[in-house]
């Protein structure tokens, strides 16, 4: 009888995993869901932190796409307010169900402290439990995101 303990082989070197430290003490900490606030509304919007997501997004009402002085603009609302932002560009967005065509626009957010404007497409989530996401575009550089805790931010 030969057992796998008796065989004088090695097996495989597995590289070692890179572990980095944070050099930069200035990052916060974020839980996978915190209060967002899309400026000029005073009540935070539930956002889902993902750092699978590379851009932003925000689900929106009313959205209507519209030409002014030759550019490319879309109406939309947030919560009752109505904001009319340029169209920063299209973006095709992957998903199982099959491709889905978004505007993108630059907004003004509040998350903890910092005052970020960045790139959010619009959509329709009305079937997901957050009416925000917030990409890897906002966290990078600003946040540690740790999935285990929540409600970190006011």
């Amino acid at each position: 009888m030969v057992s796998a303990c008796q065989n004088n082989t090695r097996p495989p070197m597995i590289p070692a995993v890179e572990v980095r430290q944070c050099n930069n003490p200035a990052l916060e900490i974020i839980g996978g869901v915190e209060p967002v606030y899309f400026l000029p509304l005073e009540i935070p919007i539930e956002a889902r932190i993902d750092t699978g997501a590379e851009t932003s997004s925000i689900g929106v009402l009313k959205q209507r796409n519209f030409e002014r002085d030759g550019e490319k603009w879309v109406s939309f609302e947030i919560n009752g307010t109505r904001f009319e932002k340029r169209v920063q560009r299209r973006v095709t967005i992957r998903r199982i169900e099959g491709d889905e065509q978004r505007v993108s626009v630059n907004m003004d957010v509040k998350i903890g402290s910092e005052l970020i404007n960045a790139e959010f497409t619009l959509a329709d989530r009305s079937k997901f439990e957050y009416q925000g996401l917030i990409g890897r575009n906002i966290l990078k550089g600003r946040f540690i995101v740790d999935s285990s805790i929540e409600h970190t931010l006011r």
